[in-house]
């Protein structure tokens, strides 16, 4: 198999593994509060990264700048809180869009903090990304879901995790950026989700030990076939995941997405859901 056709299976896969991972989440999130499903996406995940230093178990303590990776996991774990948040209150095929915001906040964000130059072309694309976002969102009228502001913020925090790991990636090795992103992940989460904590059933806790799994093995799907091609030609794969969101919200949640998210798609009820 190419190159090019491999990359593209990855990514494919990935994108499901991650809206697979968002439906449960979603499913979790009408019991389990936002911050222990977190937890659990992070902790897991940090697990899966452990192994990665047998050879060398000291390699994370050698960094200097442990400021920066404490300001990520901060930032990155309000992100994650944002994006469960819409998962579990709006429609999943929303929430998923509204994560991809992210490449409209990087254009401002590399201009402010990385000094990269921005073209007019991109300054355009990011303006008219913005317009859509509000005729998304239709802050000012009836239709207006205060939810929304939650996800774009997730997407803005999203941006402000890669401008970080920009940062950090001149001193700092892929290994030890993933080790505090999922110890401080996993912290932020823990600490508020005490105050809050619900003991998962043994169904539940398979479930959230699966959401760990699937969050940090899509996005290493994700990564690796964006390596194998030209990331203009797949990356447009990922986006279609609010297209698997789509079908998943309908086949499993009953909801049905159309034209600007009018409110007439929801009931005054919770939607049904055949997890139940």
């Amino acid at each position: 198999m190419e190159r090019a056709a491999r990359g593209a299976l990855l990514v494919s896969i990935g994108s499901i593994g991650l809206v697979v991972m968002s439906a449960l989440v979603k499913h979790l999130g009408s019991r389990l509060p936002p911050f222990e499903i977190l937890f659990f996406r992070s902790f897991v995940g940090f697990l899966f990264i452990l192994p990665v230093f047998m050879r060398d178990p000291a390699a994370p303590f050698r960094t200097r700048r442990f400021g920066m990776h404490f300001l990520r996991g901060l930032v990155g774990a309000c992100g994650n809180f944002c994006m469960f948040w819409t998962l579990t209150h709006m429609l999943l095929a929303d929430a998923l869009a509204l994560q991809f915001s992210r490449p409209l906040w990087m254009i401002p964000l590399a201009l402010l903090f990385l000094n990269e130059i921005v073209g007019l072309r991109r300054t355009l694309i990011a303006a008219v990304g913005f317009i859509g976002i509000l005729l998304y969102t239709r802050p000012f009228t009836d239709g207006f879901d205060a939810n929304a502001v939650v996800g774009a913020f997730g997407g803005l925090s999203a941006a402000l995790v890669v401008v970080a790991i920009k940062r950090l990636q001149t001193t700092e090795s892929t290994r030890v950026i993933m080790f505090y992103y999922a110890f401080w992940n996993s912290l932020f989460a823990l600490l508020p989700a005490i105050f809050t904590w619900i003991w998962p059933t043994p169904g539940e806790f398979a479930l959230l030990c699966l959401i760990g799994f699937l969050g940090i093995g899509g996005q290493a799907l994700i990564t690796q076939g964006l390596s194998l091609g030209d990331a203009t030609a797949l990356v447009p794969l990922d986006y279609v995941r609010v297209f698997y969101a789509a079908v998943v919200g309908y086949l499993f949640f009953g909801e049905l997405p159309g034209l600007w998210s009018w409110p007439a798609w929801r009931s005054s009820s919770p939607p049904h859901s055949i997890w139940c």
